[in-house]
């Protein structure tokens, strides 16, 4: 385990250190919940389209759940495991480039959950309508996720810890919605 931890360091020094204070505020906005709202409008547009007016309201219930249980799930494990962010590991806070820095603990990524739970949703409840939509789904969650280790909140292992619990419940509500969907 101590192997893994710090190969999860050196992997964050090096990750975060290829950033530059020209490029802090880009990500800083990237990393930010404002920023996608135009990005949420959208997904939300395309849902409306995909789903029947009367079944609509099923899939907003079940996005709100699965985000829900995301951003909690992740709130439980941060207090639950207590690994310091590397913010705030002493260890590293003179090695790292510091650009903010969050609450105390960061295990796993809120941020990384949240957004891999809306590609595997998405991707199964209207993926087959959008022909690029998963593809453009991975690489905003991507993107987000990354923001998190450039700003130096959380480690490549929170994540990527964060990126399969969101994707494994974005696949369970999904097929769960579908079912529900399709009974009524």
């Amino acid at each position: 385990m101590n192997e893994l931890i710090s190969l999860d360091q050196q992997l964050l020094l090096f990750l975060n250190g290829l950033g530059s204070s020209t490029f802090d505020p880009f990500w800083l906005l990237v990393t930010g919940k404002w920023f996608w709202i135009p990005f949420y409008v959208i997904l939300l547009y395309l849902v409306f389209k995909s789903v029947p007016r009367k079944k609509i309201i099923f899939v907003l219930i079940f996005i709100a759940i699965g985000i829900t249980i995301s951003d909690q799930l992740a709130s439980v494990f941060k207090h639950g495991v207590e690994r310091l962010r590397p913010c705030h590991d002493p260890l590293l806070i003179d090695k790292m480039r510091m650009v903010i820095c969050g609450g105390k603990y960061g295990f796993y990524s809120a941020h990384a959950s949240s957004s891999f739970f809306l590609v595997s949703f998405l991707t199964i409840l209207i993926g087959k309508n959008y022909k690029y939509l998963p593809y453009i789904l991975v690489f905003w969650a991507c993107i987000v996720s990354y923001s998190r280790i450039y700003v130096g909140v959380h480690y490549p292992g929170d994540v990527i810890f964060g990126a399969a619990v969101g994707f494994l419940l974005g696949g369970v509500l999904a097929n769960l919605t579908k079912k529900v969907v399709n009974k009524n």
